[in-house]
Protein backbone atom coordinates (compact mmCIF):
# COMPACT_ATOMS: atom_id res chain seq x y z
CA UNK A 1 0.00 0.00 0.00
CA UNK A 2 1.28 3.27 -0.95
CA UNK A 3 1.78 6.47 1.90
CA UNK A 4 -0.92 7.66 -0.34
CA UNK A 5 -3.46 5.39 0.52
CA UNK A 6 -2.38 5.04 4.24
CA UNK A 7 -5.91 5.47 6.23
CA UNK A 8 -5.13 8.35 8.50
CA UNK A 9 -6.09 8.61 12.26
CA UNK A 10 -9.25 10.54 12.68
CA UNK A 11 -10.43 12.97 15.86
CA UNK A 12 -13.14 10.50 18.01
CA UNK A 13 -14.50 13.11 21.49
CA UNK A 14 -13.81 11.14 24.50
CA UNK A 15 -16.03 12.07 27.45
CA UNK A 16 -17.13 11.11 30.83
CA UNK A 17 -20.57 11.67 32.56
CA UNK A 18 -19.71 13.33 35.58
CA UNK A 19 -21.10 12.06 38.90
CA UNK A 20 -20.11 13.92 41.69
CA UNK A 21 -17.76 12.16 44.05
CA UNK A 22 -19.37 14.27 46.87
CA UNK A 23 -23.04 13.97 47.35
CA UNK A 24 -23.79 12.47 44.24
CA UNK A 25 -26.12 15.03 42.30
CA UNK A 26 -27.74 16.00 45.60
CA UNK A 27 -24.31 18.24 45.50
CA UNK A 28 -26.06 20.61 43.25
CA UNK A 29 -28.01 21.87 46.02
CA UNK A 30 -25.23 23.25 48.29
CA UNK A 31 -22.42 23.34 45.05
CA UNK A 32 -18.59 23.04 45.85
CA UNK A 33 -16.85 24.43 43.50
CA UNK A 34 -13.44 23.07 44.84
CA UNK A 35 -14.21 19.59 44.65
CA UNK A 36 -16.19 19.81 41.33
CA UNK A 37 -12.82 20.82 40.38
CA UNK A 38 -11.18 18.18 41.98
CA UNK A 39 -13.11 16.01 40.10
CA UNK A 40 -12.96 17.46 36.63
CA UNK A 41 -9.06 17.16 36.74
CA UNK A 42 -8.81 13.75 37.57
CA UNK A 43 -11.10 13.10 34.33
CA UNK A 44 -9.15 15.31 32.34
CA UNK A 45 -6.05 13.43 32.93
CA UNK A 46 -7.62 9.92 31.71
CA UNK A 47 -7.31 12.33 28.45
CA UNK A 48 -10.62 13.30 28.29
CA UNK A 49 -11.83 16.01 26.23
CA UNK A 50 -15.38 16.67 27.35
CA UNK A 51 -17.34 15.98 30.49
CA UNK A 52 -21.39 15.61 30.50
CA UNK A 53 -23.13 17.15 33.35
CA UNK A 54 -26.59 16.68 35.03
CA UNK A 55 -28.37 20.11 36.77
CA UNK A 56 -31.83 18.69 38.75
CA UNK A 57 -34.72 19.83 37.21
CA UNK A 58 -36.44 20.08 40.75
CA UNK A 59 -33.67 22.94 41.65
CA UNK A 60 -33.62 24.53 38.49
CA UNK A 61 -37.48 25.08 37.87
CA UNK A 62 -39.07 24.17 41.18
CA UNK A 63 -42.54 25.81 40.31
CA UNK A 64 -43.74 25.93 36.98
CA UNK A 65 -43.45 29.78 36.97
CA UNK A 66 -40.07 29.99 38.56
CA UNK A 67 -36.71 29.29 37.03
CA UNK A 68 -34.08 30.25 39.80
CA UNK A 69 -31.14 32.04 38.78
CA UNK A 70 -28.99 31.13 41.44
CA UNK A 71 -29.16 27.38 40.06
CA UNK A 72 -28.53 28.63 36.39
CA UNK A 73 -25.58 30.12 37.87
CA UNK A 74 -23.88 27.36 39.54
CA UNK A 75 -24.54 25.30 36.25
CA UNK A 76 -22.91 28.08 34.56
CA UNK A 77 -20.20 28.16 37.17
CA UNK A 78 -19.47 24.50 36.52
CA UNK A 79 -19.24 24.31 33.06
CA UNK A 80 -16.36 27.56 33.98
CA UNK A 81 -14.83 25.23 35.86
CA UNK A 82 -14.36 22.51 33.44
CA UNK A 83 -12.82 25.50 31.06
CA UNK A 84 -9.94 26.04 33.17
CA UNK A 85 -8.84 22.18 33.00
CA UNK A 86 -9.50 22.15 29.35
CA UNK A 87 -12.40 20.12 29.32
CA UNK A 88 -15.25 20.89 27.31
CA UNK A 89 -18.69 20.46 28.44
CA UNK A 90 -22.56 19.34 27.25
CA UNK A 91 -25.30 20.32 29.63
CA UNK A 92 -28.29 17.62 29.88
CA UNK A 93 -31.18 20.44 30.79
CA UNK A 94 -34.11 17.85 31.90
CA UNK A 95 -33.37 15.66 34.96
CA UNK A 96 -35.31 13.86 34.92
CA UNK A 97 -34.45 10.38 36.12
CA UNK A 98 -30.79 9.51 36.91
CA UNK A 99 -29.38 6.09 38.16
CA UNK A 100 -33.26 4.83 39.22
CA UNK A 101 -34.05 8.00 40.93
CA UNK A 102 -36.82 10.32 39.39
CA UNK A 103 -36.67 13.84 40.16
CA UNK A 104 -39.65 15.54 38.66
CA UNK A 105 -40.66 18.95 39.83
CA UNK A 106 -43.74 18.87 42.33
CA UNK A 107 -45.96 20.55 39.77
CA UNK A 108 -46.27 18.09 37.54
CA UNK A 109 -46.89 14.96 40.39
CA UNK A 110 -49.85 13.46 42.70
CA UNK A 111 -52.50 16.28 43.31
CA UNK A 112 -51.10 18.63 40.06
CA UNK A 113 -50.65 15.53 38.22
CA UNK A 114 -50.29 16.33 34.43
CA UNK A 115 -48.60 14.90 30.85
CA UNK A 116 -45.08 16.24 30.41
CA UNK A 117 -45.40 15.83 27.22
CA UNK A 118 -48.91 16.81 25.91
CA UNK A 119 -49.96 19.14 28.32
CA UNK A 120 -49.50 22.65 26.95
CA UNK A 121 -48.79 24.78 29.95
CA UNK A 122 -45.95 22.22 31.01
CA UNK A 123 -44.84 21.97 27.92
CA UNK A 124 -44.40 25.60 27.21
CA UNK A 125 -43.10 26.22 30.74
CA UNK A 126 -40.27 23.64 30.43
CA UNK A 127 -39.31 24.88 27.00
CA UNK A 128 -38.43 27.80 28.82
CA UNK A 129 -36.23 26.46 31.42
CA UNK A 130 -34.64 24.62 28.29
CA UNK A 131 -34.43 28.03 26.91
CA UNK A 132 -33.41 30.39 30.13
CA UNK A 133 -30.47 27.67 30.92
CA UNK A 134 -28.91 27.56 27.08
CA UNK A 135 -29.20 31.46 26.89
CA UNK A 136 -27.24 31.41 30.78
CA UNK A 137 -24.51 29.00 28.85
CA UNK A 138 -24.47 30.45 25.26
CA UNK A 139 -21.17 32.52 25.91
CA UNK A 140 -19.35 29.79 27.21
CA UNK A 141 -16.48 28.69 24.62
CA UNK A 142 -16.49 25.63 25.82
CA UNK A 143 -19.91 24.50 25.40
CA UNK A 144 -20.64 21.99 23.43
CA UNK A 145 -24.36 21.78 23.44
CA UNK A 146 -27.58 20.85 25.37
CA UNK A 147 -28.89 17.98 25.93
CA UNK A 148 -32.33 17.34 26.24
CA UNK A 149 -32.59 15.21 29.22
CA UNK A 150 -31.21 12.10 30.89
CA UNK A 151 -32.90 9.07 28.91
CA UNK A 152 -36.80 11.23 29.54
CA UNK A 153 -38.39 9.16 27.37
CA UNK A 154 -38.73 6.66 30.32
CA UNK A 155 -41.60 8.27 31.60
CA UNK A 156 -43.65 7.37 28.64
CA UNK A 157 -42.94 3.61 28.44
CA UNK A 158 -45.34 1.28 28.60
CA UNK A 159 -43.41 -0.05 31.97
CA UNK A 160 -43.24 2.56 34.11
CA UNK A 161 -44.88 3.09 36.98
CA UNK A 162 -46.68 5.74 36.04
CA UNK A 163 -46.43 6.48 32.54
CA UNK A 164 -47.45 9.72 30.65
CA UNK A 165 -49.19 8.45 27.34
CA UNK A 166 -48.45 10.08 24.07
CA UNK A 167 -48.33 9.53 20.44
CA UNK A 168 -45.81 9.06 18.58
CA UNK A 169 -46.62 12.70 16.48
CA UNK A 170 -46.56 14.15 20.03
CA UNK A 171 -43.62 12.27 20.93
CA UNK A 172 -41.69 14.39 18.34
CA UNK A 173 -43.82 17.45 18.52
CA UNK A 174 -41.96 17.28 22.28
CA UNK A 175 -38.63 16.90 20.93
CA UNK A 176 -38.71 19.71 18.63
CA UNK A 177 -40.28 21.86 20.82
CA UNK A 178 -37.50 21.74 23.58
CA UNK A 179 -34.48 21.41 20.80
CA UNK A 180 -35.95 24.23 18.95
CA UNK A 181 -35.63 26.24 22.67
CA UNK A 182 -32.11 25.37 22.90
CA UNK A 183 -31.09 26.44 19.54
CA UNK A 184 -32.50 29.47 19.60
CA UNK A 185 -30.51 30.57 22.26
CA UNK A 186 -27.22 28.95 21.47
CA UNK A 187 -27.90 28.09 17.46
CA UNK A 188 -25.24 25.43 15.57
CA UNK A 189 -24.28 24.07 18.71
CA UNK A 190 -24.57 19.86 19.73
CA UNK A 191 -27.68 20.07 20.69
CA UNK A 192 -29.38 16.51 21.22
CA UNK A 193 -31.90 14.30 22.57
CA UNK A 194 -30.99 11.14 24.71
CA UNK A 195 -33.58 8.90 24.78
CA UNK A 196 -32.90 5.31 26.28
CA UNK A 197 -33.09 1.88 24.43
CA UNK A 198 -37.14 1.38 24.85
CA UNK A 199 -37.14 3.84 21.49
CA UNK A 200 -35.18 1.44 19.65
CA UNK A 201 -36.30 -1.85 20.74
CA UNK A 202 -39.88 -1.66 21.86
CA UNK A 203 -42.86 -2.00 19.38
CA UNK A 204 -45.24 0.49 21.58
CA UNK A 205 -42.85 3.02 22.40
CA UNK A 206 -43.88 6.85 21.01
CA UNK A 207 -40.38 7.88 21.10
CA UNK A 208 -39.00 6.24 17.67
CA UNK A 209 -35.60 5.37 16.09
CA UNK A 210 -37.07 7.85 13.22
CA UNK A 211 -36.80 10.56 15.49
CA UNK A 212 -33.50 9.61 17.74
CA UNK A 213 -32.01 9.54 13.99
CA UNK A 214 -33.58 12.89 12.30
CA UNK A 215 -33.77 14.88 15.78
CA UNK A 216 -30.82 16.84 16.62
CA UNK A 217 -27.46 17.56 15.70
CA UNK A 218 -26.15 13.91 16.24
CA UNK A 219 -28.07 10.58 16.89
CA UNK A 220 -27.74 10.07 20.39
CA UNK A 221 -27.30 6.07 21.91
CA UNK A 222 -26.76 4.87 25.23
CA UNK A 223 -25.63 1.03 25.39
CA UNK A 224 -25.87 -0.85 28.50
CA UNK A 225 -24.93 -4.80 28.72
CA UNK A 226 -27.38 -5.54 31.22
CA UNK A 227 -30.29 -5.04 28.58
CA UNK A 228 -30.60 -8.71 28.08
CA UNK A 229 -27.42 -8.86 26.57
CA UNK A 230 -25.38 -10.01 29.43
CA UNK A 231 -27.79 -11.83 31.12
CA UNK A 232 -28.09 -14.00 28.06
CA UNK A 233 -25.02 -14.43 26.20
CA UNK A 234 -22.56 -14.00 29.45
CA UNK A 235 -20.21 -11.48 30.43
CA UNK A 236 -17.07 -12.42 28.20
CA UNK A 237 -19.14 -13.46 25.27
CA UNK A 238 -19.08 -11.88 21.62
CA UNK A 239 -22.41 -9.74 22.29
CA UNK A 240 -21.42 -8.12 24.95
CA UNK A 241 -17.84 -7.09 23.45
CA UNK A 242 -19.75 -5.68 20.53
CA UNK A 243 -22.77 -4.16 22.17
CA UNK A 244 -21.91 -0.76 21.53
CA UNK A 245 -20.65 -1.35 18.09
CA UNK A 246 -24.03 -2.33 17.02
CA UNK A 247 -25.97 -0.45 18.31
CA UNK A 248 -24.27 2.14 16.17
CA UNK A 249 -24.75 0.27 13.35
CA UNK A 250 -28.61 0.04 14.39
CA UNK A 251 -28.68 3.83 14.47
CA UNK A 252 -26.87 4.77 11.77
CA UNK A 253 -30.13 2.35 9.76
CA UNK A 254 -32.73 5.00 10.14
CA UNK A 255 -29.87 8.05 9.25
CA UNK A 256 -31.55 10.00 6.24
CA UNK A 257 -27.91 12.00 6.26
CA UNK A 258 -24.88 9.69 4.96
CA UNK A 259 -22.84 11.55 7.19
CA UNK A 260 -24.95 11.90 10.61
CA UNK A 261 -22.61 12.14 13.33
CA UNK A 262 -23.20 9.04 15.76
CA UNK A 263 -22.83 9.31 19.86
CA UNK A 264 -22.09 6.93 21.89
CA UNK A 265 -23.33 9.01 24.73
CA UNK A 266 -23.75 6.50 27.47
CA UNK A 267 -21.76 3.01 27.93
CA UNK A 268 -20.60 1.63 31.18
CA UNK A 269 -19.11 -1.24 32.21
CA UNK A 270 -22.27 -2.39 34.92
CA UNK A 271 -21.12 -5.27 37.83
CA UNK A 272 -24.90 -6.87 37.76
CA UNK A 273 -23.43 -8.85 34.56
CA UNK A 274 -19.96 -8.21 34.72
CA UNK A 275 -17.22 -10.15 36.98
CA UNK A 276 -14.88 -7.28 38.14
CA UNK A 277 -11.89 -9.15 36.47
CA UNK A 278 -14.08 -8.37 33.48
CA UNK A 279 -14.50 -4.63 33.46
CA UNK A 280 -10.77 -3.53 31.57
CA UNK A 281 -11.28 -6.12 28.86
CA UNK A 282 -14.87 -4.96 28.39
CA UNK A 283 -13.87 -0.95 28.41
CA UNK A 284 -10.83 -1.69 26.12
CA UNK A 285 -13.10 -3.79 23.88
CA UNK A 286 -16.15 -1.59 23.33
CA UNK A 287 -13.87 1.62 23.11
CA UNK A 288 -11.92 -0.52 20.35
CA UNK A 289 -15.17 -2.12 18.64
CA UNK A 290 -16.73 1.06 18.26
CA UNK A 291 -13.84 2.76 16.68
CA UNK A 292 -14.90 0.76 13.65
CA UNK A 293 -17.89 2.65 13.13
CA UNK A 294 -18.01 5.52 10.32
CA UNK A 295 -19.35 8.71 11.36
CA UNK A 296 -18.37 8.22 14.87
CA UNK A 297 -18.70 11.37 17.29
CA UNK A 298 -17.55 10.55 20.30
CA UNK A 299 -17.89 7.99 23.55
CA UNK A 300 -18.71 9.31 26.65
CA UNK A 301 -18.00 6.89 29.76
CA UNK A 302 -20.94 6.64 32.61
CA UNK A 303 -19.37 7.07 34.55
CA UNK A 304 -16.63 9.29 36.62
CA UNK A 305 -17.06 8.14 40.07
CA UNK A 306 -18.82 5.38 42.15
CA UNK A 307 -21.54 5.92 44.00
CA UNK A 308 -20.78 6.73 47.82
CA UNK A 309 -21.98 3.44 49.68
CA UNK A 310 -23.43 6.09 52.30
CA UNK A 311 -26.14 6.89 50.06
CA UNK A 312 -29.13 4.75 50.46
CA UNK A 313 -31.50 2.73 47.95
CA UNK A 314 -29.19 2.59 44.93
CA UNK A 315 -29.35 -0.58 42.81
CA UNK A 316 -26.00 -2.43 43.72
CA UNK A 317 -24.56 -1.79 40.35
CA UNK A 318 -24.96 1.74 40.61
CA UNK A 319 -21.69 1.86 43.40
CA UNK A 320 -19.67 0.51 41.07
CA UNK A 321 -19.90 2.23 37.83
CA UNK A 322 -16.67 4.80 38.03
CA UNK A 323 -13.90 5.32 36.61
CA UNK A 324 -12.32 6.60 40.01
CA UNK A 325 -14.10 5.06 43.18
CA UNK A 326 -15.83 7.26 45.60
CA UNK A 327 -12.49 8.67 47.46
CA UNK A 328 -11.53 9.61 43.90
CA UNK A 329 -9.13 6.63 43.03
CA UNK A 330 -8.22 5.70 39.85
CA UNK A 331 -9.64 2.16 39.19
CA UNK A 332 -8.69 -0.75 36.53
CA UNK A 333 -11.75 0.39 34.63
CA UNK A 334 -10.51 3.96 34.67
CA UNK A 335 -7.04 2.67 33.74
CA UNK A 336 -8.25 0.81 31.04
CA UNK A 337 -10.09 4.03 29.77
CA UNK A 338 -7.13 6.28 29.86
CA UNK A 339 -5.25 3.03 27.90
CA UNK A 340 -8.03 2.90 25.16
CA UNK A 341 -7.89 6.69 24.85
CA UNK A 342 -4.35 6.96 24.21
CA UNK A 343 -4.65 4.18 21.70
CA UNK A 344 -7.54 5.66 19.84
CA UNK A 345 -5.22 8.46 18.59
CA UNK A 346 -3.82 5.62 16.05
CA UNK A 347 -7.05 4.33 15.17
CA UNK A 348 -8.18 5.13 11.22
CA UNK A 349 -10.41 6.21 9.41
CA UNK A 350 -13.02 2.77 9.06
CA UNK A 351 -14.20 1.84 5.55
CA UNK A 352 -17.65 1.65 4.77
CA UNK A 353 -19.32 -1.30 6.23
CA UNK A 354 -21.09 -4.49 4.90
CA UNK A 355 -22.81 -6.22 4.49
CA UNK A 356 -26.32 -5.00 5.76
CA UNK A 357 -28.79 -6.98 7.96
CA UNK A 358 -32.27 -5.98 6.95
CA UNK A 359 -34.49 -5.01 9.68
CA UNK A 360 -38.36 -4.86 8.54
CA UNK A 361 -40.02 -1.93 10.19
CA UNK A 362 -43.40 -1.78 8.70
CA UNK A 363 -44.41 1.75 7.34
CA UNK A 364 -46.63 3.06 9.88
CA UNK A 365 -44.88 5.90 12.96
CA UNK A 366 -44.94 2.78 15.38
CA UNK A 367 -42.00 0.70 14.20
CA UNK A 368 -41.75 -3.00 14.71
CA UNK A 369 -38.51 -2.76 15.93
CA UNK A 370 -38.44 -5.38 18.59
CA UNK A 371 -36.34 -7.51 16.40
CA UNK A 372 -33.69 -5.70 16.59
CA UNK A 373 -33.32 -6.11 20.70
CA UNK A 374 -30.93 -8.66 22.49
CA UNK A 375 -32.11 -12.69 21.43
CA UNK A 376 -34.02 -11.14 18.70
CA UNK A 377 -33.70 -12.29 15.06
CA UNK A 378 -32.05 -8.94 13.32
CA UNK A 379 -29.86 -8.92 16.36
CA UNK A 380 -28.48 -12.38 16.59
CA UNK A 381 -28.19 -12.12 12.76
CA UNK A 382 -26.06 -9.59 12.85
CA UNK A 383 -23.70 -10.35 15.54
CA UNK A 384 -23.31 -13.73 13.92
CA UNK A 385 -21.86 -12.16 10.89
CA UNK A 386 -19.70 -10.42 13.11
CA UNK A 387 -18.31 -13.30 14.79
CA UNK A 388 -17.58 -14.88 11.35
CA UNK A 389 -15.45 -12.07 10.60
CA UNK A 390 -17.40 -9.32 8.78
CA UNK A 391 -18.08 -5.82 9.69
CA UNK A 392 -22.27 -6.02 9.17
CA UNK A 393 -24.55 -2.77 9.24
CA UNK A 394 -28.08 -2.36 9.76
CA UNK A 395 -30.78 -1.39 6.55
CA UNK A 396 -34.25 -0.62 7.52
CA UNK A 397 -37.26 -1.82 5.36
CA UNK A 398 -40.39 0.10 5.42
CA UNK A 399 -42.49 -2.79 4.94
CA UNK A 400 -43.51 -5.78 7.19
CA UNK A 401 -41.51 -9.37 7.36
CA UNK A 402 -41.93 -12.01 9.33
CA UNK A 403 -38.87 -11.73 12.35
CA UNK A 404 -38.43 -13.09 16.29
CA UNK A 405 -38.69 -10.49 19.21
CA UNK A 406 -35.73 -10.14 21.41
CA UNK A 407 -35.62 -9.07 25.08
CA UNK A 408 -37.97 -6.28 26.13
CA UNK A 409 -36.48 -5.12 28.99
CA UNK A 410 -34.09 -2.88 27.83
CA UNK A 411 -32.10 -0.60 29.82
CA UNK A 412 -33.89 1.43 32.07
CA UNK A 413 -34.33 1.60 35.85
CA UNK A 414 -35.90 -1.84 36.29
CA UNK A 415 -32.88 -3.22 34.24
CA UNK A 416 -30.44 -1.47 37.05
CA UNK A 417 -31.98 -3.77 39.07
CA UNK A 418 -31.75 -7.12 37.37
CA UNK A 419 -30.08 -10.19 38.22
CA UNK A 420 -26.94 -12.14 36.72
Amino acid sequence: MSEATVPLPRTVRFGVNHTPRQGWFHSWLDLDLDAVGEDLAAIAALGADHVRIFPLWTLLQPNRSLIRPRALDDVRAVVDAAATVGLDVVVDALQGHLSSFDFVPSWLTSWHRRNMFTDPEVVASTARLVGELTDRLAGAPNLLGVTIGNEVNQFSVSNHPDPDPLTPAQAEAWTRTMLAAAEERAPGLLHTVANYDAAWFLDDHAFTPDQSATLGAATVVHSWVFDGTGQRYGGRSHEVAHRGEYYLELARGFSREPRRPLWLQEVGAPRNVLEAADVPWFVGQTVANVLDCPDLWGVTWWCSHDVSEDLADFPPLEHTLGLFDAQGRLKPAGAAFRDAIAAAAEAPTPAPRGPAVDLAVGGDPLLHRSAAAPGGSVFEAWMEASRAGERPTVRVLREHAHARAGDSRTGGAAATRAAR
